[in-house]
């Protein structure tokens, strides 16, 4: 019902933008809140079509719709040329789906339970995935710096971003090989070891045409809501006193998951907590090794480059964070409401410096390699 209430803010963000000309900042404000229900409405109908699908054909549809309002988003921000604001939406999708959708429903689930049990082995391949995500995002960073060194300088700072870029196109491709062997994994050849997590489908089916109606009709508004989001960006940053690093790594990311989290925490109260684990642990792991992957390679075809290069050490960190955090967690096959607790604080904590850091502007990338190149290019790329 809360969802659906939510709705009210669609119409409303359009007059504001397009009749009565409003502020950026209430702009800003009423698209944000019209995307969650927005999601929530994707969310569902892709559960719909998945319902009819079987398992595996359903899971994929998970991972081409699950993350569809996030990624509007995402491509409309690359858009107006805020790569930083990317990047840090892409990290705020990570530790808030790993740290504040996974707390919040774990401790939503402990009301009036001592603790809550559920599958060690799908735990354990959850978290062996996390570790991938934090040793393939640190990489590209690794590498920059790397590069920076006086030993192994490329000779300009064009010559250097080229090999980022390479480096970062090659990483987005053995990403996304990656997650769909994972997918082949889990949904098809040990997809018995799996099944205990699946939750299965409550209510009644909806017809297909209606389910594709919503999707369509869904995607449509997200994107028109997504693109007077980008537009309003700045000028709410300048407004309101925040970076838009900030408003990239904390609102965004949380609006663009906002429907995970509340399905997270539901399943999680009904005593289904492996399946709220599955859709938060494994919302991080979509992000990183495909959501990401999947802008490196839409942002050139856009013709916005954008590297995989997280040069602030707080995001690194934080993904480590997120890595650690949860294993600790989730180790030993049970969950505590003070396990949540402690997820949620983590969570703050980075939040806090976040709220805190000034993070210069980004120096803009040529948009075409060839015209960048300063230096030879490696061997594969020729």
């Amino acid at each position: 019902m809360i969802m659906n209430l939510l709705l009210i803010f669609i119409p409303v963000s359009l007059l504001l933008e397009y009749v009565f000309k409003a502020p950026p900042l209430w702009v800003f404000i009423t698209s944000t809140v019209a995307i969650i229900p927005l999601a929530d409405w994707l969310r569902k109908a892709t559960e719909q079509v998945a319902a009819r699908a079987g398992s595996a054909i359903g899971g994929l549809l998970n991972v081409t719709f699950g993350n569809l309002a996030e990624l509007i988003i995402a491509i409309f921000v690359l858009l107006s040329g805020n790569i930083t604001v990317v990047k840090a939406q892409i990290t705020g999708s990570i530790i808030g789906n790993g740290l504040l959708g996974l707390g919040l429903a774990i401790l939503i689930g402990s009301f009036g339970r001592t603790k809550q049990k559920f599958s060690g082995q799908n735990a354990g391949q959850l978290n062996s995935m996390l570790f991938l995500v934090v040793i393939a995002l640190m990489i590209p960073a690794l590498f920059d710096y790397t590069e920076r060194l006086p030993g192994f300088s490329a000779g300009s700072d064009a010559a250097r971003n080229n090999l980022d870029e390479y480096l970062s196109l090659a990483v987005a491709i053995v990403l996304i090989v990656v997650y769909l062997l994972n997918l082949l994994y889990t949904l098809v050849t040990h997809k018995d070891a799996f099944a205990q997590e699946e939750g299965a489908h409550e209510g009644k089916i909806w017809p297909v045409w209606q389910a594709a109606a919503v999707l369509v009709g869904g995607t449509a508004l997200i994107a028109l809501q997504s693109e007077m989001l980008s537009g309003a960006l700045e000028a709410t940053s300048s407004t309101l006193g925040l970076s838009p690093f900030f408003l990239g790594i904390i609102v965004l990311a949380v609006v663009g998951n906002f429907a995970e989290y509340l399905a997270g925490s539901y399943f999680a109260r009904q005593g289904k907590i492996g399946l709220a684990i599955n859709i938060a642990v494994g919302a991080t792991i979509q992000v990183a090794l495909f959501t990401a992957p999947l802008l490196v390679l839409i942002s050139y075809a856009i013709g916005k480059p954008m590297n995989l290069v997280f040069s602030s050490p707080l995001e690194l960190v934080a993904i480590v964070a997120v890595a650690l955090t949860v294993t600790t967690v989730t180790k030993d096959g049970e969950a505590t409401w003070f396990e949540g607790v402690l997820l949620l604080t983590v969570y703050v904590l980075l939040a806090l410096a976040f709220f805190f850091v000034t993070p210069g502007e980004e120096t803009r990338l040529p948009s075409s390699l060839p015209v960048a190149m300063s230096a030879p290019a490696p061997a594969w790329a020729a």
